[in-house]
């Protein structure tokens, strides 16, 4: 059961990919196919016994894919500290752009809802 749920895995990162590289490069390959995941999953209705067996045996290995970026960082910590202000400063200003970004998203789209919901 478990080698069925990683082949629809490994199909749909696959497919992912295809699509990347015939329509859209801009994504990665692997994004595109848990997207086609997402939405095959929310067309079933529910997630089955040999996907859902994969998907808790792959996390159980999540915590391994951390280790490299906390080495990055011990690794390159005289280059982050020389930086630090510059870091703060784009991570402050990223951020604040986003949440600028989503309030006006969120208050077009609560606009949205309430023209829909006057004309039902």
């Amino acid at each position: 059961m478990l080698l069925r749920g990683l082949t629809w895995l490994v199909l749909f990162q696959l497919l992912g990919t295809a699509i990347n590289h015939l329509f859209v490069p801009i994504l990665p390959g692997p994004i595109i196919g848990l997207l086609l995941l997402l939405v095959f999953l929310m067309m079933r209705g529910e997630v089955g016994a040999p996907l859902n067996e994969a998907a808790n045996s792959l996390l159980r290995y999540l915590p391994l894919l951390l280790v490299p970026p906390a080495v990055g960082v011990m690794v390159y910590a005289s280059d982050i500290a020389a930086d630090f202000w510059a870091i703060v400063g784009a991570l402050l200003i990223s951020a604040l752009v986003t949440m600028a970004f989503v309030g006006v998203l969120m208050h077009k789209l609560i606009a949205r809802q309430h023209k829909r919901e006057e004309r039902s």
